[in-house]
């Protein structure tokens, strides 16, 4: 059952940004790698391009980008930034946290800082944090604004020659700034739910404290990224029609309703196969995962920034819903209204 938390207090969306970096990784390049076709991976996963890291860059480089988009964009100074709350699995170091590296990089330093870790639902589980921390009786009223980062560098784990998970992932970042909105817009509510019983499906086997880097654990590749890509689609078609449902039921949303969907994004393919048991009947499905693949905490975000910035996205008043699922395993909803910012 999904943990389902209505947001005390008018906190929504004041502005997006989004980064993704310079160097553009086709299909025929994976291809190449993997013993499949450019053509083979369209059509398994709906993914034409995907973005990797420059050398230099890592996770929190890409978040600082996007980050200074959405700052800019909602006309926020760092320095008005209470909290700075950074989703990731693929962070710069294992510690100190990302987000203290970003903080340092916006000079955002009236702001506490920290990542949290849900995999592809992070960014959910960020921005449930993010708003229920600005929502909270002692929040400071002066500084009302949190920073919500979702951002990974999955190049950097994927081992290139696996053709079920190279095709897939590239890197990305993604921003949304969280603020004080008129009654009756923003955040109506979120729902998480974790199924650790399969947190085997998806996983990184070595570099943590269960089993510390070795020569040994880096001849094996023991430290790429694995999932076991068929439950892990099981699950999702399984999991994430329900928890849609109940998120919307909870709050006494109808589905036709919901004007946008922003899923995560995960697998083209898939999404589009299930988006009609979902009963989001009237919704737009927000879905440009052709061009840069799965981004991990970072694709809602990097969906939505390219909703709002495009044609048809989110109108003032319009209800969106987030969706993200991914390794623990976890599945993570928003519902919002759109809009509501003074001035």
């Amino acid at each position: 059952m999904s943990v389902h938390s209505p947001v005390l207090g008018p906190i929504g969306i004041l502005g997006t940004g989004s980064y993704l970096p310079e160097r553009i990784v086709p299909n025929e390049t994976i291809a190449a790698r993997t013993g499949v076709t450019p053509a083979w991976i369209e059509r398994k996963t709906g993914i034409r391009e995907r973005r990797y890291a420059a050398p230099h860059e890592a996770a929190s480089d890409l978040a600082a980008e996007a980050a200074v988009r959405a700052l800019e964009n909602s006309g926020t100074a760092p320095e008005d930034l209470a909290w700075i709350v950074v989703a990731t699995s693929t962070p710069d170091h294992s510690q100190p946290a990302t987000a203290a590296l970003v903080q340092h990089r916006l000079g955002a330093y009236r702001a506490a800082a920290f990542d949290v870790n849900a995999v592809c639902s992070g960014f959910a589980v960020a921005l449930h944090t993010g708003a229920r921390l600005l929502a909270a009786p002692e929040a400071d009223g002066r500084r009302r604004r949190a920073l919500i980062i979702g951002a990974d560098v999955y190049s950097r784990i994927i081992d290139p020659a696996d053709r079920r998970t190279a095709p897939l992932f590239g890197d990305g970042a993604g921003a949304v700034v969280l603020g004080p909105v008129q009654e009756g817009y923003g955040l109506l509510g979120t729902g998480l739910r974790t199924d650790g019983r399969l947190h085997d499906l998806i996983g990184v086997t070595a570099g943590g404290s269960r089993m510390p880097a070795t020569p040994k654990t880096v001849a094996r590749g023991d430290h790429w990224f694995t999932m076991r890509g068929r439950d892990v689609r099981e699950f999702v078609v399984r999991e994430l029609p329900g928890a849609i449902a109940q998120t919307l039921t909870a709050f006494d949303v109808h589905p036709d309703e919901i004007a946008h969907f922003v899923p995560h994004q995960a697998n083209g393919e898939m999404l589009r196969s299930l988006a009609g048991s979902l009963g989001l009947t009237r919704a737009v499905l927000h879905l440009p995962v052709e061009r840069h693949g799965n981004t991990g905490a970072a694709s809602i975000p990097l969906a939505l920034d390219h909703a709002v910035r495009a044609d048809g996205g989110p109108a003032e008043g319009d209800l969106v819903l987030l969706a993200g699922f991914g390794g623990g395993m976890t599945v993570g909803t928003a519902l919002m209204r759109w809009g509501g910012v003074s001035g």
